[in-house]
């Protein structure tokens, strides 16, 4: 079987491979970077198959996955085309490049897919947003299907709902609020493994609670706060200073960001 080859070592692409081999993944995997100790790195921690050779890695392809920065899509997609020799399914993970601009830079040999999974995925709980390209037949769609459903869940949307996936399911929404509860929780007095605690309780049990129960969130957060209760005075002062605001305001600026890579 054609190995499943990223073009791109970083972050995403380590998260990715790590939930695939947490899930018994036994497809050849060949990873291209243009720095040798991502591509050494990820050969001791991964069994993959490191490949610093750009056109190998292309020609030896029975998907491919694109895993690299916005502004180095272009360029990455010039160089790539020419080794393409037969149709071939390609993900691209690139935050903000649209559909349209991948098919127009890589020509009718190529079928695309955007992805947008979580870094999550390297514990097989992540989630993975995908939206297909027309030409893609539905052997390719069931391949990329069950390829990052092995790392978690798989939802199907729209293009045009992409950045605003992109921006709502980021696991840096959890990682930021718990980083700034638990910072809060020392200055009031808390030391801080205590603080710790505290705060991983009120986000991850809280919403896994809510996951595995049938109680409406709005319920769960009239039991949790109490009227004239300290809970209940907390989320009024988060209220008027803003919180709902400031969270759309750094969702609309995410989308803008996306915007832009999409320009360039």
């Amino acid at each position: 079987m054609k190995p499943v080859v990223f073009l791109g070592g970083g972050r995403i692409t380590s998260a990715l491979i790590a939930g695939l081999r947490l899930a018994k993944f036994g497809r050849p995997i060949v990873v291209h970077d243009r720095h040798a100790k991502k591509l050494q790195q990820l050969r001791r921690q991964y069994r993959v198959i490191g490949e610093a050779n750009l056109q190998r890695a292309v020609e030896s392809a029975g998907l491919l996955i694109l895993a690299v920065r916005p502004d180095s899509v272009r360029e990455l997609l010039k160089e790539i085309v020419p080794h393409i020799q037969q149709r071939l399914t390609a993900v691209s993970l690139v935050a903000g490049v649209p559909l349209a601009k991948l098919r127009e830079a890589a020509g009718s040999r190529v079928r695309w897919v955007r992805a947008m999974p979580s870094p999550v995925c390297r514990s097989g709980r992540g989630l993975t947003a995908l939206a297909f390209d027309g030409p893609v037949p539905a052997a390719a769609r069931a391949e990329v299907r069950k390829l990052f459903a092995l790392v978690g869940g798989v939802i199907e949307i729209p293009e045009k709902q992409f950045d605003a996936f992109t921006v709502t399911f980021s696991s840096s929404h959890g990682y930021h609020a718990l980083a700034t509860v638990i910072a809060a929780a020392e200055t009031i007095g808390l030391d801080s493994r205590t603080a710790r605690m505290a705060a991983t309780h009120a986000l991850a049990d809280g919403i896994d609670a809510w996951r595995k129960g049938n109680v409406p969130l709005q319920e769960l957060l009239q039991e949790a706060a109490t009227p004239g209760g300290t809970a209940a005075a907390v989320m009024a002062s988060l209220d008027r200073a803003g919180y709902k605001n400031i969270l759309k305001e750094g969702m609309r600026a995410g989308i803008r960001q996306a915007r832009k890579n999409a320009a360039r």
